[in-house]
């Protein structure tokens, strides 16, 4: 039994197979802190939010991984604080994230952030992901 700090975040169902196709690569765990592995995908999303100088903004991004409790988002435009939270459309489905990292000015990361699904929150990759399963069959 694990003991956990606080209230897990939501969790999304994903496929765990090492056959999946190099565009929808599973990430292995490795020594990090990850607790969920990982699924490169490229889905573009529409993201509205409230930036560091408390403006209302609206852009499109895209989506650069998912896991089963949030996702890497890049191309962000706009200086975000983590603790945010951000609306994230994909397709016709929408869903609030919480901004749990934002990558520095000036590095590799600069215009990404790390989303935490919310608990009360649908799963917007839930489609996707199915989608992702069936490429990747039953393992």
């Amino acid at each position: 039994m694990a003991i956990h700090a606080g209230p897990e975040p939501a969790l999304c169902p994903i496929p765990t197979s090492p056959e999946a196709p190099v565009s929808h690569t599973i990430i292995p765990f490795t020594m990090d802190r990850r607790r969920n592995p990982r699924i490169t995908a490229m889905l573009p999303v529409r993201i509205w939010g409230v930036d560091t100088n408390a403006l209302p903004f609206m852009q499109l991004a895209t989506v650069r991984n998912i896991s089963s409790s949030g996702a890497v988002v890049q191309g962000i435009r706009r200086r975000i604080q983590p603790g945010e939270v951000l609306e994230v459309q994909s397709g016709d489905d929408k869903a609030q994230f919480k901004v749990v990292w934002v990558g520095r000015t000036g590095t590799s990361r600069e215009g990404e952030i790390g989303l935490e699904t919310l608990p009360a929150e649908p799963c917007l990759w839930d489609h996707d992901l199915s989608r992702y399963s069936e490429l990747v069959g039953t393992g």
